[in-house]
């Protein structure tokens, strides 16, 4: 559905073939939204995104075998991120939760689809996530919804965002708090690495007053273009432009933060739990930094090039106010983190220098422990 924030003054909409076309691109200078952000308080519409509410009795315990994360013990005014995988440990669908009044709220990106628990159902065994969840539900004493119709994202972002917030709504400063909001719906604080982030989930008819009593506060409006380049400065992966169809959370710094690895008893959980314990992930997720010199940039999916040799694929190509162009790639663990690299399709003309930030590169956690106890066992 368009967002009505489209209508306002200065909002200019996403090309049509752009991921985020039904909400703000931005606002006259995307930039200066990014320097807002950094150094103040942006407010971003994020309408798009689908809401799932799942009430019920058995809500976290139902989660709990569904989804990646450990949930039978969420509390009220608590969220957390999740999963959706396929049965090879594969990621489906990210989500963001929020336990909220006795409903479980998750929210995803628009168009997320899961893989079918029956192949033959859906367009190659895909399905929405509504339709996945309703699935799954067998007995369980839940009702799972599409709540989009109903719930609409605005996420505020920066060092101020909490002070302006303040002012109208108890404000969550712990990660993943959950508060409610008043006239309905909830604020959720979201680690966003160095940036304040909080989520407000309105009521859907109230987008419009939301937004302009906070942007009359002093939060600047901003579109999705500064916030995908926050975004990937901040190493946030998003499914369908980070990931392909091999990709599994470990590669994506997922795993603690929305894959547990100690619960079974969810889909794809044997990969999981054996990559963590006895393995090493085939790739891992980095920041490039692309020649700013020439005029193209590759595009999401194109290849990574260590001399002649394929070594990663591109992920979210953004220009960051600071930083200049860059991307998130999917890069083979093999590839030396100071290697000269190549970003782009060469036969389309668009391949271009590329340099990975060596402060994106994930630590090396060191043998995994399952390996290592192995090893004991053998008296080595």
């Amino acid at each position: 559905m368009s967002s009505p924030l489209l209508d306002l003054p200065g909002a200019v909409p996403a090309p049509e073939d752009a991921v985020d076309v039904s909400v703000p691109w931005h606002f006259g200078d995307p930039f200066a939204e990014q320097r807002s952000a950094s150094r103040s308080a942006v407010l971003v519409d994020r309408s798009h995104r689908q809401v799932i509410a799942v009430p019920g009795e058995e809500r976290l315990s139902w989660l709990h075998l569904v989804l990646s994360q450990h949930l039978t013990e969420l509390p009220d005014g608590q969220g957390t991120e999740a999963l959706i995988l396929d049965s090879h440990g594969r990621v489906d669908c990210h989500l963001l939760v929020a336990h909220h009044e006795g409903v479980v709220y998750l929210d995803t990106d628009a168009g997320a689809q899961a893989t079918s628990a029956l192949p033959t159902i859906g367009v190659d065994g895909k399905q929405t996530v509504p339709e996945y969840l309703e699935a799954m539900r067998f007995w369980s004493k839940v009702e799972p919804r599409d709540a989009t119709a109903e719930f609409a994202v605005l996420t505020a972002v920066g060092p101020d965002a909490g002070g302006i917030l303040a002012q109208f709504t108890a404000v969550p400063s712990a990660p993943y708090e959950v508060k409610p909001l008043p006239g309905g719906g909830f604020a959720r604080n979201v680690p966003f690495r160095s940036l304040p982030t909080i989520d407000l989930v309105v009521p859907r008819e109230s987008l419009v007053e939301w937004w302009t009593k906070l942007t009359d506060a002093g939060i600047r409006p901003s579109g999705t273009l500064a916030f995908e380049a926050l975004r990937v400065e901040a190493l946030r992966p998003r499914v369908g432009l980070d990931t392909d169809d091999r990709a599994i959370p470990h590669e994506l710094g997922w795993v603690h933060v929305a894959a547990h690895v100690a619960k079974g008893c969810y889909r794809g959980q044997e990969t999981v739990a054996k990559v963590h314990n006895v393995g090493k992930p085939p790739r891992r997720m980095v920041l490039l930094h692309l020649d700013g010199s020439v005029e193209v940039q590759p595009e999401t999916g194109d290849p990574v090039w260590h001399g002649d040799r394929k070594v990663g694929r591109v992920g979210s190509v953004v220009q960051h106010h600071e930083l200049g162009p860059v991307a998130l790639a999917l890069l083979k663990r093999s590839t030396p983190v100071d290697a000269e690299l190549v970003a782009g399709d060469p036969a389309e003309d668009r391949a271009v220098a590329a340099a990975v930030d060596p402060d994106s590169v994930p630590p090396d956690s060191g043998e995994p422990p399952g390996r290592v106890a192995a090893e004991r066992l053998r008296g080595r």
